[in-house]
């Protein structure tokens, strides 16, 4: 995991760029990792758990309508999420997670182990944000550490195919 923190940090600093994340169902694991590597205040902004629909809101400006319609898993509500870190912060990079880790949670609709990862950039021709859906296997720390490791290799892409 180093490895891949250490690569998504020479990207940002090569380019004087900083990251935010929003997390719903890891908790924070994500700034957690991310801060692990000394010197990341240099490229990281912010961390945001924003686990409660009300946080999302407030903190993220997440629509109630899109937590109404779509609920808090969902690709529409990761997407702002991540949108939500962009415009609300100085990044140039956003980073959200939101998921069902489990034990308990899960509908047949969406079962534990689904998450959804969304990835903003800000551009000069405006914001781009897209988000991902994941069906991990395992208990609770497995799903978050295989939500963990899928949002920074899908920021690790997306970082090198914008260079």
């Amino acid at each position: 995991m180093s490895q891949l923190v250490e690569q998504i940090a020479e990207l940002l600093l090569r380019r004087g760029e900083l990251l935010a994340c929003a997390e719903s169902c890891t908790g924070g694991l994500i700034a957690k990792t991310l801060t692990d590597l000394a010197g990341s205040s240099a490229w990281f902004e912010r961390g945001l758990v924003t686990y409660s629909n009300l946080s999302k809101t407030e903190l993220l400006g997440v629509p109630e309508a899109v937590l109404i319609e779509h609920g808090a898993v969902s690709g529409p509500t990761a997407r702002a999420m991540a949108e939500g870190l962009i415009r609300r912060s100085p990044a140039h990079w956003g980073l959200s997670v939101s998921g069902i880790a489990g034990p308990s949670g899960g509908t047949p609709a969406k079962p534990v182990g689904t998450v959804w990862i969304g990835w903003s950039r800000r551009r000069a021709d405006g914001l781009k944000a897209e988000a991902q859906h994941f069906l991990f296997d395992g208990n609770r720390e497995g799903i978050r550490e295989q939500a963990l490791q899928a949002a920074l290799a899908g920021l690790l892409l997306r970082l090198e195919s914008a260079a």
